[in-house]
Formats: C-alpha cells, sequence, structure tokens
C-alpha cells in the first residue's frame, strides 16, 4: 500500500496554495498547517485544488474552520474543488460565507 502524498505550493499570482495529491489522515498535519499559515491579515486566500484527488471530512472541517478564522470580511476562495469537498461543506457547512466554491 503506497502512502498518501499531498503537495503544497505557494501561489505567485495571490495569497493561497496550489494543493495536489490527497488530504486523509497522513496528510492532514501539512495541509492544517498550509491553512493556517494563510488566515493571517491580508487579502482573500485562494486554493487551488485541481490537482486534488480525495479529501476526507477532517481535511473539509479545516478548511471550514481556516474560513471561519478570517477577519474583515475576507473569503477562503476555492478553485478546482474536489466533488467531495463541496459535498461536504454543502453538507455540513451551508451558511459559512466565507467560502467561495468558483467554477474554474
Amino acid at each position: 500500500m503506497t502512502a498518501a502524498v499531498l503537495e503544497l505550493l505557494p501561489l505567485t499570482d495571490r495569497m493561497g496554495v496550489r494543493a495536489a495529491g490527497e488530504v486523509c489522515l497522513t496528510t492532514r498535519a501539512s495541509w492544517e498547517r498550509a491553512l493556517g499559515a494563510l488566515v493571517g491579515p491580508g487579502d482573500d486566500v485562494h486554493l487551488e485544488l485541481s490537482g486534488v484527488t480525495y479529501v476526507d471530512v477532517a481535511g473539509a472541517s479545516a478548511v471550514a474552520a481556516a474560513a471561519t478564522r478570517l477577519e474583515g470580511g475576507r473569503r477562503l476562495v476555492l478553485h478546482g474543488t474536489p466533488p467531495q469537498l463541496r459535498l461536504a461543506l454543502d453538507a455540513f457547512w451551508p451558511g459559512l460565507t466565507a467560502i467561495e466554491v468558483t467554477l474554474s
């Protein structure tokens, strides 16, 4: 069995990260650290997720928790969001306006 891998790279054109791989038990700590580093002062935070193949519910919870820590009307903007993350956010955090899921 192969261990899950999650690659996280800073975006060069805006505040945020590009993620590729799986967000699960073995990669959750790095996922939460990356999200935590983005919630400080600044602009909206962007997550490019088109390379993410899997997100468990705890990974989705980390996204929701990061969004709730944003201040001043800032948003967490999700690009290329995997279907299971969209479903988890809709099911467990339907009124969380600090998250914007884009079609791109």
